[in-house]
């Protein structure tokens, strides 16, 4: 797996770019990226079918909501957050199941409670496609917001859906830095899936997080949402004069 990731991070300062438009990517000569602009964040949360397994005399997804309560009213009203979530429905064929991911609350402020309300309202059924969920939360759910996209990712396991985040975030670094995805992985043991998640979050220059018990998993959700700024966006257009 050293290997693999090696030979990935150095293939991606290498391979030409093949598909900009279709992860949404935009080039530095056509943007400039506004240091100034705050960010707004992002939770992609785990509701795929492992999450209903059994840890600390619960289900791993209730500890989620549970930590999610405590966490969650420590962001700031004005900060703007929305959630995505994936793995909450099978669907007819692994196709459909490998495309279960929805922008559940779109990312404006005074938004904890919805986020709650949004998460209550659903179960863990399904599989966990990560880079599908990625993919979707990068090219969409930000709009045309040119501030820091910060997303915080946890997962109960590693890509099932035959892609790979690592290699996704790899190729995304040659054309954006303002993605940054910090990673919790909730009570995971395999070792791959723990090296391509490490990977998305570090070559994002986001944290990555082991979280093997609760309390493990609120120290991820809380760290990762310290020290956001809360900036007004705003477009720095090039000087003509």
């Amino acid at each position: 797996m050293k290997k693999l990731l090696l030979t990935l991070f150095v293939s991606v300062f290498i391979l030409l770019p093949s598909y900009a438009g279709k992860y949404g990517v935009f080039h530095p000569y056509n943007y400039t990226f506004d240091n100034n602009a705050g960010e707004k964040l992002l939770f992609i949360l785990d509701l795929s079918n492992s999450m209903n397994e059994t840890l600390e005399n619960s289900t791993k997804f209730n500890l989620m909501l549970k930590t999610l309560r405590e966490v969650l009213p420590k962001i700031s009203a004005d900060t703007q957050v929305g959630l995505r979530i994936y793995g909450y429905r099978m669907g007819f064929t692994p196709v459909e199941a490998c495309r279960a991911s929805t922008l559940a609350v779109p990312i404006v402020s005074n938004n904890v409670d919805n986020i709650q309300s949004a998460l209550s309202k659903r179960k863990p059924r399904g599989m966990t496609p990560i880079t599908f969920s990625l993919k979707q939360a990068i090219k969409y759910d930000f709009g045309d917001f040119i501030g820091k996209k910060h997303i915080v990712l946890m997962t109960d396991g590693g890509e099932n859906c035959d892609e790979s985040p690592c290699s996704f975030v790899m190729q995304l670094i040659k054309f954006r830095r303002d993605v940054q995805i910090d990673v919790i992985a909730f009570n995971i043991n395999n070792s791959d899936d723990l090296n391509q998640l490490r990977c998305t979050a570090l070559v994002t220059s986001g944290k990555f997080y082991n979280a093997q018990t609760s309390a493990q998993l609120f120290d991820g959700f809380n760290n990762s949402i310290k020290g956001i700024k809360n900036v007004d966006a705003k477009i720095l257009l090039p000087d003509f004069k």
